[in-house]
């Protein structure tokens, strides 16, 4: 998570200063960590679920920069910024789940 919150906020920093090659960068970072053995903390469908709609996230982040297209970049960052507490408020409440069992 550590590294997906540092490639985010190189991302941030590309948006507000109009750096693209940064936002690309970032964000295919961010796409490359979600396929890293590590990245798989579950073994679910609605996990697996959850990282392939951060990772196509991602993916239109980098194409959008690569299209130096501001507007749709930040649009699309606000989306992968969404998949990313979505996912993760999903394996809190898995983990609370088991925990209680």
């Amino acid at each position: 998570m550590r590294a997906k919150l540092k490639h985010s906020q190189n991302v941030l920093e590309g948006l507000v200063t109009g750096d693209f090659d940064k936002i690309a960068k970032g964000a295919q970072e961010m796409s490359l960590l979600s396929l890293a053995a590590s990245w798989q903390v579950l073994q679910t469908p609605e996990y697996l679920d959850y990282s392939r709609k951060f990772r196509t996230a991602a993916d239109a982040l980098s194409e959008a920069a690569k299209k130096k297209n501001l507007d749709e970049a930040t649009s699309v960052y606000n989306r992968v910024t969404l998949r990313c507490v979505e996912c993760h408020k999903y394996v809190r409440g898995v983990r609370m789940a088991n925990a209680d069992r």
